[in-house]
């Protein structure tokens, strides 16, 4: 087996929360470390490692990805690339082909016909709505699924094998997306109240340097041949806690109370009261982050003060 310094790396997704936070862990570990990026991608992300990486750019065709895998001779690919929206709109549906089947179908093709045979793959929990074999909770789930059964095609015709890692809620530092932590900070600055929904969903958060662990895991599993086609995990804190108990522990560790007028608004249609508890997790993975000492974290962050 090649030793790490030895290792080639393809990262699609890399300017992506979880996928800025998997490209520098790949670099301090000695990878050598090649992204898939689309033109005019922000790569504000990947600022601190940025020299230390190779990007190549997409034009959005089969062949230019094959040229770039021919190029590129990744030893794994990483596969974290996709386009997430939770409630779509008729105007979405071409994007969300685009990025989350006809792109992941390109990569897996290219890998093939060049002979790449190790992918890690990114599922979502939300395939199941209350935990059932299969239920997308939205389009995206359905979109993730869609290409898990074309996937099911290049491992069952070629030596390609995958790790799914299906994932729940992630945090961490550096967070830029459009969530619930994000809202929290804007929320500390205003007094107007926020409507939300009665707060009982249970949320299954996981810190960003777990799932940066699982995924390179799975791959170590990929290299060590212990993968026999597609196999799923779910990358689960196993300890969900409720949206409302959240926020007022997020309130306590900042020290001021909240704006919000919880059952201010419905729940969103097909809302995600349980999360999904029946998937088998990543042989010798499991969550090291106390969800106090992430959610410190990312307070610090934030207010610049780290001894609360």
């Amino acid at each position: 087996m090649s030793s790490i310094a030895s290792r080639v790396a393809l990262v699609t997704g890399a300017t992506g929360f979880i996928g800025a936070h998997l490209t520098s862990r790949l670099v301090r570990d000695g990878w050598d470390v090649h992204l898939l990026v689309r033109p005019g991608s922000d790569l504000t992300p990947l600022a601190e490692v940025w020299e230390q990486v190779r990007s190549h750019s997409h034009d959005g065709t089969t062949g230019g990805l094959l040229s770039i895998m021919e190029a590129v001779a990744p030893d794994v690919v990483f596969h974290l690339a996709s386009l997430f929206i939770a409630e779509h709109r008729p105007a979405d549906i071409e994007r969300m082909i685009e990025s989350n089947l006809l792109f992941a179908t390109q990569l897996s093709e290219s890998m093939v016909n060049c002979g790449v045979w190790r992918l890690v793959n990114t599922g979502t929990s939300w395939q199941h709505y209350e935990s059932r074999e299969y239920s997308p909770v939205n389009l995206y789930a359905a979109t993730k699924q869609a290409f898990e059964a074309i996937l099911r095609y290049y491992v069952e015709s070629t030596q390609l094998r995958a790790v799914t890692l299906k994932l729940f809620d992630t945090y961490g530092p550096g967070d830029r997306r459009p969530k619930l932590f994000r809202l929290l900070r804007q929320l500390a600055a205003q007094s107007e109240p926020l409507a939300m929904s009665p707060g009982e969903q249970l949320i299954d958060l996981v810190h960003v340097d777990d799932v940066v662990e699982a995924f390179l895991l799975a791959a170590e599993m990929l290299f060590n041949g212990e993968v026999d086609g597609n196999e799923d995990y779910a990358v689960t804190s196993g300890s969900p806690i409720s949206l409302k108990a959240l926020v007022a522990q997020y309130s306590s560790l900042l020290g001021r109370d909240l704006p919000i007028t919880w059952g201010g608004r419905p729940y969103r249609s097909r809302e995600v009261m349980v999360p999904w508890h029946l998937g088998p997790t990543l042989p010798g993975w499991q969550p090291r982050v106390p969800l106090g000492d992430g959610l410190l974290g990312i307070i610090a962050e934030v207010t610049g003060h780290s001894d609360r």
